[in-house]
């Protein structure tokens, strides 16, 4: 592991506890709303991302059918990429906020807690390669060959 793909995995937990020591601000403060903005807009997508990218890139979009923009896959790539983080990251704070609610223990500061260590176990987990995913998906995997003694 290098020291780049160690510091863009801690980034996102790191951001969290950021988050969690903004609430020490004063209320209504301009610091503390948008370190907390930051981090569920993008704290807890942007670690379940980065799991799953190298899957989610394993598949070329279609592009246009003029082929005027060149560039199309590789941006259309990351606009996916980022409005899935935003999407990611939202869903899972309202999730942890419906759970928080439901066992009767919500607040904000619990929110940010439950989310950064959501974040953190996710930043723990290892990337799934495209190789890894095709190898999950039964409509992909090769047909295997029948066992002796079998009908089929």
């Amino acid at each position: 592991m290098t020291s780049g793909s160690l510091a863009a995995r801690l980034l996102p937990p790191l951001a969290g506890c950021g988050a969690i020591a903004a609430t020490l601000l004063p209320d209504g403060s301009p610091l503390r709303a948008a370190a907390v903005a930051v981090f569920l807009l993008a704290g807890p997508g942007a670690a379940v991302v980065r799991v799953c990218a190298p899957a989610l890139r394993g598949q070329r979009p279609a592009g246009p059918a003029e082929s005027w923009d060149a560039d199309f896959a590789r941006d259309s790539g990351r606009l996916e990429l980022l409005v899935l983080t935003v999407f990611l990251s939202a869903s899972a704070a309202v999730v942890c906020a419906t759970a928080l609610l439901a066992a009767d223990a919500f607040s904000g500061l619990a929110v940010l807690v439950a989310l950064t260590a959501l974040t953190a176990l996710a930043a723990c987990v290892p990337p799934v390669t495209g190789a890894e995913a095709a190898d999950r998906d039964p409509a992909t995997r090769a047909p295997s060959k029948p066992q002796k003694g079998s009908t089929t």
